[in-house]
């Protein structure tokens, strides 16, 4: 009995039996889908095939991707007001927060204030939970929509201040 399990496993490993069995069902699976094209449209519309780079995908509403420190439109200075709520919610700690103390006049009072000095996020290490944009008081920091985060080197993935002000440069290709 057992020579015989072997001698047909081996036949079916020899004539390729679970290969040619999975490309049976692709086979079916396409000529069905020119065979009944969907409402009357032309069969290969049926057949998806994404276009990425020249289409690019539609995003989820809720998608967290690429990080970035928004800035006061009407002043153009940064949110962020160096509390370091972000840098403390961060379960993998991937946030370095900065700051400087800057005194100003306030009528006679002089008073100090937080000032930004550096902000580090390393992009390698996030895993987008979205810890930080949920507990910003200011709104300063977002996990925006952008998924193409790929880079030649690892330094490239950890990102200061002014990238995370500019955010990054999204290609877009030519039909």
């Amino acid at each position: 009995m057992s020579e015989r399990r072997s001698i047909g496993s081996i036949l079916r490993r020899l004539f390729l039996v679970d290969l040619i069995k999975g490309l049976a069902v692709t086979l079916r699976y396409s000529a069905r889908a020119l065979v009944e094209p969907r409402d009357g449209a032309n069969p290969l519309q049926s057949i998806y095939t994404a276009q990425y780079p020249k289409e690019r995908p539609n995003i989820p509403e809720r998608w967290r991707g690429a990080p970035k420190l928004n800035n006061d439109p009407r002043t153009g200075e940064s949110l962020c007001t160096a509390c370091n709520v972000c840098a403390l919610v961060c379960p993998v700690d991937v946030i370095q927060v900065s700051h400087a103390s800057r005194e100003f006049r306030d009528g006679e009072k002089v008073k100090k204030k937080k000032v930004l000095t550096t902000f580090v996020f390393d992009t390698s290490r996030c895993m987008f939970c979205g810890l930080c944009q949920d507990n910003c008081p200011t709104l300063c920091l977002e996990l925006t929509q952008e998924f193409e985060l790929a880079v030649d080197s690892r330094a490239g993935l950890v990102w200061d201040r002014e990238m995370l002000e500019k955010g990054i440069n999204v290609v877009t290709y030519k039909k």
